[in-house]
């Protein structure tokens, strides 16, 4: 099975300095272009702003001060954020509610870190339990239904959110299961995993990059938080037009898979962004894959279609 999924994979051309042979799909991942492109990004391909998602309220600074007891912890996670998930962090375990898209969406995104991981630290993918030894911190876990499926697979499970309300709700489904009782939930961010010194073999982030204020600095703290020639795992969605019609415009107005609000696509990242921030934070991205979802069977599965959803894998340069 992995070997079916690795030759669906994206490789990242070697313009960027990697070692991989250049796919022709991907002759525009080269620095140049990347800059250029995220100069003019807004410029012309932005959605009418009557469609747009509502601004920021006024006085926030866009980051959180948390404050629990007497201590603070900063985060790059926008404020209207963590407000939207704190209210519906009751229903992460309802494969029919709000966070059905991750449901479905999980089983191919589990398909991708267990065959890049495996092969990164020369794992079993076969094996049963092929994470054994593995030290992995899911950034941005939510209730946990990715956290859990790792530490099935044999992982020492960290999981860390700064929404209080979905530690909760993650360590209560977790304590059902004695595999899944070990994982060390925290409600707290990656900027103070990385204050705290905390060090992982991979380092996982789903489907959180495009909620933060500032995605450099948070691919920094996740790059402070890996090993050298450690594996950091990112998935998020372009800020394609394609991407505005069908994550916002469908899966939030017309579907109604995702309250309404969930996304702004002003916030979404090209797959050329990404792979340059993640490069200016010694991460080199080594295989990037899209999730395309057919309506008819209703299951997500792994393509060279990056145009809405997709995933990056990437090591940390040794130092």
């Amino acid at each position: 099975m992995a070997s079916k999924l690795l030759t669906r994979v994206r490789t990242v051309p070697a313009r960027l300095g990697y070692p991989r042979p250049l796919s022709p799909t991907l002759a525009a991942f080269a620095p140049s272009r990347l800059l250029s492109d995220a100069a003019a990004a807004g410029a012309g391909d932005s959605p009418p702003a009557s469609a747009s998602p509502a601004p920021r309220p006024s006085g926030s600074s866009g980051k959180l001060e948390h404050n629990a007891g007497s201590s603070s912890v900063r985060s790059s996670l926008k404020d209207p954020e963590l407000a939207k998930f704190s209210a519906i962090a009751d229903t992460w375990w309802d494969s029919e509610g709000p966070f059905k898209p991750l449901h479905r969406m999980n089983p191919t995104r589990l398909a991708f870190i267990r065959s890049t991981l495996c092969r990164h630290f020369g794992k079993d993918p076969s094996s049963a339990r092929p994470f054994e030894g593995l030290k992995v911190v899911d950034v941005g876990c939510g209730g946990g239904i990715l956290s859990e499926p790792l530490a099935r697979m044999g992982a020492s499970v960290t999981g860390v959110d700064a929404v209080d309300k979905n530690i909760k709700i993650a360590r209560i489904h977790a304590d059902l299961d004695p595999v899944t009782s070990t994982i060390e939930y925290c409600c707290t961010t990656a900027e103070k995993l990385v204050e705290e010194q905390r060090k992982f073999d991979a380092v996982i982030s789903l489907e959180v990059i495009e909620h933060v204020a500032d995605p450099a600095e948070f691919c920094k703290s996740l790059a402070a938080l890996t090993i050298p020639e450690g594996a950091i795992v990112i998935s998020t969605i372009n800020r394609s037009m394609r991407a505005y019609a069908t994550a916002i415009v469908a899966a939030e107005y017309l579907l109604r898979w995702l309250p309404k609000g969930t996304h702004q696509w002003s916030s979404f990242l090209t797959p050329e962004e990404l792979a340059l921030i993640l490069q200016r934070s010694s991460i080199s991205v080594k295989e990037m894959a899209g999730f395309v979802y057919n309506p008819l069977t209703g299951r997500w599965s792994l393509s060279d279609d990056v145009g809405v959803n997709f995933i990056a894998f990437g090591t940390k340069n040794s130092q």
